[in-house]
């Protein structure tokens, strides 16, 4: 893998991780249009979300460190927190675990990430819509996110192992059917991303070390996780922002147009 290419991932990776576009189904999407296909590249693309990882912990760096302060007081919106983003992460990592080995043999291709991408967009629209035409504005702070309520983000996001999904929008939605704001469910699929990115990293890090110090190569792998940190950065503080004033429909239309795009290739060869 070049320098550049592996630049140009890191920059699609720190785009994508937070938006609910789906992050492993871009990158899917760009490495078999730039023919990086290999159990490497494949992995690669997993690596580098360790940089999109260090965003959150450098953008939420006073509210973790409170927390963590909490745990140590045994504060009760502290444990509560922690609590919540335990019983959150422990469905999809028990299924991924499970089924690491199908998911990436069967669905890391152009088709699945199409079809994802296209129910996903529908889906957003729909919740959108229904939250408009009723009104709903949702629980505002993270002191609503009760272990209840994260089990249904967690089984949420169970669904995003599918590539083109989107771990984020997955996550966002459930939080969304639980009574939550889009920006409150957005700020706990955020931290969220910490457990559940992480134990990913971790795992495709030590299990495909040697393709990719082979077909990747150190500095790529440096280098794309560097450039996904500082993109994730800025994209986290302006989605945040975004979320306030508008919904999630326009991504939504974004992913019926790019699956519209991928089979639309896929039919050209």
């Amino acid at each position: 893998m070049s320098l550049l290419v592996a630049i140009l991932l890191g920059i699609v990776e720190g785009l994508t991780e937070y938006l609910p576009v789906s992050s492993t189904g871009h990158l899917i999407l760009v490495s078999q249009f730039l023919g990086e296909t290999s159990e490497g590249a494949k992995a690669f693309d997993i690596v580098i979300q360790l940089g999109a990882i260090l965003a959150v912990v450098v953008h939420y760096h006073r509210l973790l460190g409170a927390r963590i302060a909490g745990l140590l007081r045994r504060d009760v919106a502290s444990v509560r927190l922690a609590a919540s983003l335990l019983v959150a992460f422990l469905p999809a990592a028990a299924i991924g675990f499970l089924l690491h080995k199908t998911i990436k043999a069967h669905l890391f291709g152009p088709l699945p990430v199409a079809f994802a991408l296209f129910a996903g967009g529908v889906l957003m629209i729909v919740v959108e819509r229904v939250r408009a035409k009723r009104q709903v504005h949702g629980l505002v702070g993270l002191e609503h996110v009760t272990p209840g309520r994260a089990l249904i983000i967690g089984l949420g996001q169970c669904f995003s192992l599918w590539p083109g999904s989107s771990r984020s929008m997955c996550t966002i939605v459930a939080g969304q059917a639980t009574g939550l704001s889009t920006g409150t469910a957005a700020e706990f699929s955020f931290l969220l991303a910490l457990p559940t990115l992480g134990a990913a990293t971790v795992y495709e890090g030590l299990k495909a070390r040697h393709e990719l110090a082979s077909s990747v190569g150190g500095a790529q792998l440096w280098a794309g996780m560097l450039v996904s940190f500082l993109v994730a950065w800025g994209v986290i503080a302006v989605f945040i922002r975004y979320l306030q004033r508008r919904g999630l429909e326009p991504f939504g239309y974004y992913r019926i147009a790019l699956s519209a795009l991928v089979l639309w290739f896929a039919l050209k060869g």
